[in-house]
């Protein structure tokens, strides 16, 4: 049943991919429609989703111990007694993203077959949403970090493929190759960490691990021992920055709004851009052994929640804001996570795949309704033109706004309150994030009163989306407005139901529970604050647009991105391109081909040269013949020569 699990999806990517494949081979035959193949394509991950259900029950069956069902398909390593199994397990954590990808993935996939009814190849859309989703869960069932990896590398490719779908775009082409080389060097950080990891314990299977850091534990461990963990751990963490778009890595994600917007949904909110959270989590007692690397984090998420917010603030693409808002709500996670808070990362993560997803697709629902229209500036008044699509945005803003009771509330609330009530939290990481918090509340209402409210400042009148785009959005809603309650502080299913495998938080003694109740009455006030004043600014374009020009350099530096691009291209990109240009033309073009060539011209003047005497006379073919006997004869013999 496991291996299904993967095997669906990889079959939908097969019927699809094989059907798109020969219909290109067959030119006359007229390619197959958004409806079949979508149809096809949703089929197989819904599939996916019945077995993760009834795997999620037959564990709940199961006692809290032993709570966890593998399946080995194949010995897949074996060298100098190093054996390694291809191995998938479900447990209480791989059982929650399992939930998530295929159950989300199954309405985006529903949502794209009128998303995606105009375009030229569905058959191949469909293809790599199914081999993104089969590379998905191997990522989180793999029993071991080479299986883990195994998917980890084959969303990457398929985040390529996606996100530069509509390659005759060079801008969109260009984000896809971004993204797949951002991610690259993210990705050897993994594979350092996994290196150090193997020479230290001698095994990569996630149990084998744990048991040698609990002997570990027992023995006590040495200063040199602490260092390569810390070392490791830092590793794995630069390899989690690529794949989850944190600082200095995250540069990738806002550019790889350029694929169509159900992937965005899918892959940069739902699934690819949380698989370095579920690392960190599934890693969470190695983590807990290296104080640094917790620290740096905690840190590097705090610092990507606020830097990313402040970029959000003035970008005029919907996608855009949207995007850096997933790469801010992702520094939250990253937060929990160093504060020794992996239970509220997974919290957040499931929160946020719900709510960002129902605001990517609500986004793209507007951008459909606009005929391709994204900028916000060109919206106004779509409220009364696309009901349906206002009011399921509605609860997908104030859920990540955190306004009580929908989701967001529950999961900001507990990250910033184990930010500043654990062992490794402090202060100024909940000053930090509660900043992000009120910053975000402001972007998100005024990309929801630039698009909804006022009047209409487009070209084109709007209309509402099908409703095979809109179901979708119903059950998101209902989601985001109910998912928190999973995780009730002092009360939370979702923390019970990981600790046997994801460590809990420490908390600081020192810290009275009392706090709690006044830090989330101040995240709520604050998110309250940030709602009004966006409202206050917005409803009046021209006070906004006097704020823009009182703060001409300020807006400019955030529009732009704080030119952390421009910066990377000029420290990064062109010296490598000079380095690159140079060892071209002088080591490649004037010394190894010179001395390739000259070892053929050697070649073509001995040729040449012996040429002289192929005359084609038998006679002296015969006197050359009898000449080489002689003088073999009388080297064997004579010594002569």
């Amino acid at each position: 049943m496991i291996g299904w699990l993967v095997g669906f999806p990889l079959l939908g990517f097969l019927v699809n991919g094989l059907w798109y494949a020969f219909g290109q081979m067959s030119k006359g035959q007229k390619a197959a429609s958004a409806k079949i193949t979508g149809v096809i394509g949703s089929f197989f991950i819904f599939l996916s989703f019945i077995l993760s259900l009834i795997l999620f029950f037959n564990l709940q069956q199961l006692p809290e111990s032993s709570r966890f069902i593998e399946q080995t398909l194949f010995s897949w390593m074996q060298f100098q007694g190093f054996n390694l199994d291809f191995a998938f397990r479900v447990d209480a954590l791989s059982s929650l993203f399992l939930l998530v990808i295929t159950g989300v993935g199954t309405l985006i996939h529903v949502y794209s077959i009128g998303y995606m009814s105009h375009d030229e190849a569905p058959g191949k859309y469909f293809a790599y949403l199914n081999l993104f989703c089969a590379s998905m869960l191997t990522l989180v069932l793999g029993a071991s970090l080479p299986i883990t990896f195994l998917g980890w590398e084959g969303v990457g490719l398929c985040s390529y493929l996606l996100i530069g779908f509509w390659y005759v775009d060079d801008e969109k082409a260009s984000a896809g190759k971004k993204a797949f080389i951002v991610n690259r060097i993210g990705d050897l950080g993994f594979l350092i960490g996994v290196f150090i990891l193997f020479s230290l314990f001698g095994t990569l299977s996630y149990t084998g691990i744990e048991q040698s850091v609990s002997q570990l534990s027992f023995l006590g461990m040495t200063d040199h021992i602490q260092w390569w963990i810390s070392a490791a751990c830092l590793a794995l963490f630069v390899g989690c920055t690529g794949k989850s778009a944190q600082i200095p890595l995250y540069v990738w994600l806002p550019d790889a709004m350029a694929g169509p917007t159900p992937v965005s949904a899918l892959i940069h909110a739902a699934t690819m851009v949380t698989s370095g959270v579920y690392l960190v989590s599934r890693l969470g007692f190695l983590f807990l052994l290296s104080p640094i690397a917790m620290e740096v984090m905690a840190w590097v998420g705090a610092l990507t929640a606020f830097f990313a917010a402040t970029i959000a603030i003035v970008q005029t693409d919907i996608k855009k804001v949207l995007a850096y808002s997933t790469v801010s709500q992702l520094g939250y996670m990253f937060l929990a996570c160093g504060v020794g808070a992996f239970s509220t990362g997974v919290f957040h993560v499931i929160t946020h795949a719900f709510f960002k997803a129902l605001l990517f697709l609500g986004a793209g629902s507007v951008i459909h309704g606009l005929h391709e229209e994204q900028n916000i500036e060109k919206m106004g008044g779509l409220k009364s033109q696309m009901p349906q699509t206002f009011l399921v945005f509605v609860v997908g803003w104030l859920a990540i706004c955190g306004i009580p009771p929908f989701s967001g509330f529950f999961s900001k609330d507990e990250v910033l309150w184990k930010a500043f009530s654990t062992e490794f939290g402090s202060s100024w990481l909940w000053v930090i994030g509660a900043l992000a918090a009120i910053m975000t509340a402001f972007y998100m209402t005024r990309l929801v009163v630039l698009t909804f409210f006022g009047e209409f400042r487009g070209s084109q009148k709007a209309h509402e989306s099908p409703s095979v785009m809109v179901y979708p959005l119903y059950g998101l809603a209902a989601l985001s407005l109910l998912g928190g309650f999973i995780g009730i502080p002092h009360f939370s299913w979702l923390e019970h139901w990981l600790s046997p495998l994801v460590p809990a938080a420490a908390h600081n003694e020192s810290v009275a529970h009392s706090v709690e109740w006044g830090l989330m009455a101040l995240s709520v006030a604050g998110a309250a604050l940030g709602i009004f004043v966006a409202f206050k600014t917005y409803q009046n374009l021209d006070r906004a647009v006097q704020l823009k020009s009182r703060w001409a350099k300020l807006h400019e530096l955030l529009f732009n991105k704080w030119y952390i691009d421009e910066l990377y291209q000029a420290v990064i990109v062109k010296p490598l391109v000079v380095l690159s240009t140079w060892i071209w033309k002088v080591v490649d073009v004037q010394i190894l081909d010179r001395i390739v060539m000259t070892f053929g011209r050697a070649s073509a003047w001995a040729g040449q040269t012996v040429r002289v005497i192929q005359t084609g006379s038998l006679q002296m073919y015969g006197v050359m013949l009898v000449l080489g006997i002689l003088i073999t004869v009388g080297y064997l013999y004579y010594g002569i020569f």
